[in-house]
């Protein structure tokens, strides 16, 4: 396990290259240019610049989230084959720094929902929420006005994309889960090729949450909806991103047996926990198995167990000790949840090497 750490970029985030740079263990950064739109071609020189600042702490640059996949391709418009030329640019550009994983998702619209970024726990911290009745009920420009009204950026709730939004909306009514896959498919018969011949493994991020929010269709949800989506290409450069949150929150998904599956294919894993309510609700808390409903101590055991050797990176934490951080990404929670991961680790490590002498 190559343990990596999120990081938006100088002026654009509240945790420093030398704060992480004093987390055990993280080797590299999981990096984007944030301010580029979805569609642009990433230039040359704005990535040096990165490595230029990632070079100074000694971190490597392997894993890239994400290069967004613009809209039009998703819909499958006569227009998308413009913005797949571009994708194809920014691959060949990142495979310049090192780049060896892209992280990508192929959810419509939103990359990703909560109703409350600061939701209370119990013990003080905040987290991020998802109320159910909440989403079923409200309009989505309600939603997105409460999910900007940050001083920070959210990927995948960038300004260009909400400049369109109704008539994004109005654009997917005519897409049902089948056109979607199609797109899908026919988008990784153009890619995958440029990401074999640059070296670099395209991982599908699954959608978040796993199932559909305001009648979108969402299809990367499932161990089904996983094991169709890997039969599409045997391509090396084909892979997966395992993100326990963003499936755990359907608690049908069984975390730890997926990864046993799929883990050949998991070139990226995210690693966090949620809370899961019988109503449909769910609040993301700390790492530890006790404090959510997600088997952490068994996920880290079936990848340790499976040999995993890609990259992993503690996923969202929860805001602690009065810390100004962008929702979902500050320091001290995810550099406890590193030492968590580390933790368990390191044990499963200890106990298969007493095993093997004996």
């Amino acid at each position: 396990m190559r343990m990596t750490f999120r990081w938006y970029g100088e002026n654009n985030d509240s945790v420093s290259l030398a704060q992480i740079k004093q987390i055990p263990g993280v080797e590299g950064l999981v990096w984007a240019l944030h301010h580029r739109a979805a569609g642009e071609v990433w230039p040359e020189e704005e990535i040096m610049e990165i490595k230029r600042q990632a070079d100074i702490y000694g971190f490597h640059l392997d894993v890239v989230e994400s290069i967004n996949v613009h809209e039009d391709i998703k819909l499958g418009r006569q227009t998308r084959d413009k913005y797949i030329e571009n994708y194809k640019a920014s691959l060949r550009n990142v495979a310049k720094v090192g780049a060896k994983v892209v992280c990508f998702n192929f959810m419509p619209v939103f990359d990703w929902t909560r109703t409350d970024l600061y939701k209370e726990l119990e013990d003080g911290s905040t987290a991020l929420f998802y109320e159910k009745s909440k989403v079923d009920n409200m309009h989505p420009n309600d939603l997105i006005e409460q999910i900007t009204n940050s001083d920070y950026t959210m990927p995948g709730w960038e300004p260009e994309r909400l400049k369109t939004i109704k008539e994004s909306f109005q654009a997917y009514e005519d897409i049902d889960e089948e056109q979607l896959w199609g797109n899908l498919e026919y988008f990784l018969q153009e890619v995958l090729p440029v990401a074999e011949e640059e070296d670099i493994k395209l991982a599908i991020h699954p959608d978040d949450p796993p199932w559909p929010v305001f009648n979108l269709p969402r299809i990367i949800t499932s161990k089904q909806a996983i094991e169709r989506y890997l039969s599409i290409s045997d391509s090396p450069s084909h892979c997966l991103t395992l993100c326990s949150g963003s499936l755990g929150a359907n608690p049908d998904n069984d975390i730890p047996g997926i990864i046993r599956r799929f883990h050949d294919r998991i070139a990226f894993a995210h690693i966090r926990n949620v809370r899961i309510y019988d109503n449909g609700n769910f609040i993301e808390t700390s790492h530890r198995t006790q404090d959510g409903s997600i088997p952490m101590d068994d996920i880290v055991k079936a990848y340790h167990e499976t040999g995993f050797q890609g990259y992993a990176r503690p996923d969202h934490g929860r805001h602690l000790w009065n810390e100004e951080c962008r929702p979902g990404y500050g320091l001290y929670d995810r550099a406890l949840g590193i030492m968590h991961l580390w933790g368990l680790w390191d044990a499963y490590e200890l106990v298969k090497k007493k095993g093997e002498s004996e």
